[in-house]
């Protein structure tokens, strides 16, 4: 198990979220550009920004040579909030790093895939045994699916 210093602070992130982010997942992430973390963001209560948007919204300048990390794959979809793959792909990042894929069918490497269209290089699987030990336990919930 190869522990990463970017993906460690994204999941201690995504550690701060709960109990408040219920009935989502207690995603985190971080935005580094030159080594340095940048912005940081973990999921708000329902309804609330996401981790990803989170982060963008705390980071300044230009991003194309930023790598996002984050521990659960970005929304592909609308819910109660826009998708984050589309606000990533907006803001220009330069690359995405993700922990784990998202189990949501609606999902389900969907994110993935919009980021990888639009010309974003994506690394998923970064410190997966921890980050399902953190969500795993919040994925399977029926309440979930309104992320």
């Amino acid at each position: 198990m190869r522990l990463d210093p970017h993906m460690s602070q994204a999941l201690a992130e995504g550690r701060k979220a709960l109990p408040g982010c219920l009935p989502n997942p207690p995603v985190g992430s971080v935005l580094v550009r030159g080594g340095q973390i940048i912005g940081r963001g973990h999921t708000q209560p329902p309804g609330g920004a996401h981790a990803e948007i989170a982060a963008l919204r705390s980071a300044q300048g230009d991003l194309s040579t930023a790598t996002l990390y984050v521990t659960l794959e970005p929304c592909s979809f609308q819910g109660r909030t826009p998708a984050c793959a589309e606000a990533i792909i907006a803001a220009g990042i330069g690359a995405v790093v993700v922990a784990m894929l998202d189990p949501d069918p609606r999902n389900d490497g969907a994110g993935i895939a919009k980021l990888e269209a639009a010309g974003i290089p994506v690394t998923v699987g970064v410190m997966a045994e921890q980050a399902q030990a953190d969500l795993g336990p919040y994925l399977n919930l029926p309440a979930n699916r309104g992320r």
